[in-house]
């Protein structure tokens, strides 16, 4: 054999060798590769550059119910660039917030609420030592059982003057009930968290209109879609649209109400400590002094500033007012188109207390029937349909699929409370389904086909305080009037579409004939 050919021969041998071990390594490359790639949960189509923004609509809750209907309990969004995950199931919220609770316990950041609460909020705020600290002060010193059993002279004293503004309003036609509702909850919260009633009209403006407008607007504001939040390059568009001038509006209103009632507070309290804590022991503190003198005696692990006061306060304000108010609003209405709901606990509510000038809290406990029209209410229409969005703090996987590090998380607990595989005949108004014995299901965040104020570390601890005033306004509600459409209209044109918002309520007010019941 020639030398050429020998030659040929090991050129031909390498280069096959050569062939093969690129072969191998690229083929365990790309079995390397195809191992890594993440496990996602299904999604729907999306558009480049949106995502499936544009699939979200002007109700949510209900979009992202139509999209779990065909992609699953457990479904990833993109909005925009940021990853969501969409949770629509019993089984999968207990993942969320019991299973891996710790991982799924902060917030992502939202620039309106930043701006609107000082960035020093409870609700918003990203799991750490702030958070931990300013929800233990809330908790203990606003929220607890015992705090809140102390409020129950507030509650029972403004649900009597709402009894008779009621009254004297039926002598001169229907009742705007949503307003006195609204109104009722303000005053109850503000005397709770500020020691009075602290609505301030402006020059030409009485206080409970410019309260409305102000509420109305800052809880429009929360829950509006702003552009930064998804595509922070975009962000100088609020400043075109009138976003940016209407957040500088309202929040410049609320600052200054909060500022004078931090302010008066301070120059009441002035040094009499001594009266301070004779007040604290009948129970009787209000949240503002709560927090100066936390403030004073740098008794937390934080330092609170007059910015860090005004934003609890505002929360517990907002939280305190709105959700109440949604949730009566709702079970009245559905009260209303369910008239054989409405006679049954009526009856329950006045064989109780029968001969009482009002209905008291001690009245409400055996009243079994009001409660499960609660719960009911808060199945169908739970104030916050979408919870307030958590974010992942590492990657998890969930159910087989990988979530990654910095996923927002959206819980559909309006789905949820619709879900087929946890109650039957989901869509209609049953609160007899909370009767049986065999049913042991509850709001407080143990059981996860009803979570309207959420679960875990991250629900809302204020339950008791919600629940508490709920119950006692429904109840005198029911025991001091008779319910009926005004001008002859029939239950069925009551309208029960929903307004958009954080908070979801009824589109349209309840005008009603209250008609008084003498006992």
């Amino acid at each position: 054999m020639s030398l050429m050919q020998q030659g040929h021969e090991m050129s031909f041998t390498h280069s096959f060798l050569v062939a093969v071990l690129f072969s191998i390594l690229l083929f365990v490359f790309l079995r390397h590769k195809k191992r890594k790639q993440p496990n996602l949960p299904p999604s729907p189509f999306k558009l480049p550059i949106v995502g499936n923004l544009h699939q979200l609509g002007s109700l949510p809750h209900r979009s992202l119910h139509a999209l779990s209907k065909r992609h699953g309990p457990l479904m990833l969004l993109k909005l925009g660039p940021v990853p969501a995950l969409v949770v629509s199931s019993a089984d999968m919220a207990r993942e969320i917030m019991s299973t891996h609770d710790l991982i799924f316990s902060s917030r992502p950041a939202i620039s309106m609420a930043k701006q609107l609460m000082y960035g020093k909020d409870l609700a918003f705020a990203p799991y750490g030592e702030y958070w931990k600290q300013a929800r233990k002060v809330c908790i203990l010193h606003l929220l607890s059982t015992k705090r809140v059993k102390s409020f129950r002279s507030v509650r029972e004293e403004e649900v009597a003057l709402m009894i008779k503004k009621i009254q004297s309003s039926a002598m001169m036609g229907p009742v705007n009930l949503s307003e006195m509702i609204i109104l009722l909850n303000n005053d109850i919260t503000s005397r709770i968290a500020f020691g009075k009633k602290y609505i301030l009209g402006a020059e030409g403006e009485d206080g409970g209109h410019r309260f409305r407008r102000l509420f109305r607007e800052f809880l429009e504001l929360l829950g509006a879609f702003h552009v930064g939040d998804y595509f922070p390059r975009l962000a100088w568009i609020s400043k075109f649209n009138g976003m940016d001038e209407r957040v500088e509006k309202n929040f410049k209103e609320w600052d200054d109400i909060l500022g004078g009632i931090v302010k008066d507070h301070e120059d009441a309290k002035g040094d009499d400590d001594a009266d301070a804590d004779a007040d604290a022991d009948e129970g009787m503190i209000d949240f503002v002094d709560v927090l100066l003198q936390i403030r004073k005696d740098c008794t937390t692990g934080i330092t609170l500033t007059q910015d860090h006061i005004k934003a609890l306060v505002m929360d517990m304000f907002a939280a305190g007012t709105d959700t109440t108010y949604a949730i009566l609003e709702w079970a009245m209405a559905e009260l209303l188109t369910h008239p054989k709901v409405m006679k049954k606990v009526q009856e329950e509510v006045r064989e109780r207390a029968r001969g009482h000038s009002m209905i008291a809290e001690d009245d409400l406990v055996h009243m079994k029937y009001l409660k499960s029209v609660v719960k009911e209410a808060l199945r169908l229409h739970p104030p916050l349909p979408l919870l307030v969005p958590r974010e992942s703090m590492k990657d998890v996987k969930i159910q087989g699929y990988d979530i990654p590090a910095k996923t927002r998380v959206i819980v559909n607990a309006w789905t949820i409370g619709r879900d087929s595989k946890s109650w039957e005949q989901p869509e209609e108004f049953q609160p007899e389904r909370f009767l049986s014995s065999s049913s042991h299901i509850d709001f407080t965040g143990h059981d996860f086909e009803l979570i309207p104020f959420g679960a875990g570390r991250r629900g809302c601890p204020g339950i008791q305080f919600a629940i508490a005033k709920v119950e006692l306004v429904l109840a005198n509600l029911l025991y001091h009037f008779d319910w009926e459409m005004p001008n002859g209209a029939t239950v069925e044109d009551l309208d029960m579409s929903e307004s958009p918002g954080i908070t979801v309520h009824k589109k349209s007010v309840l005008l009603l004939v209250a008609k008084p019941q003498s006992y």
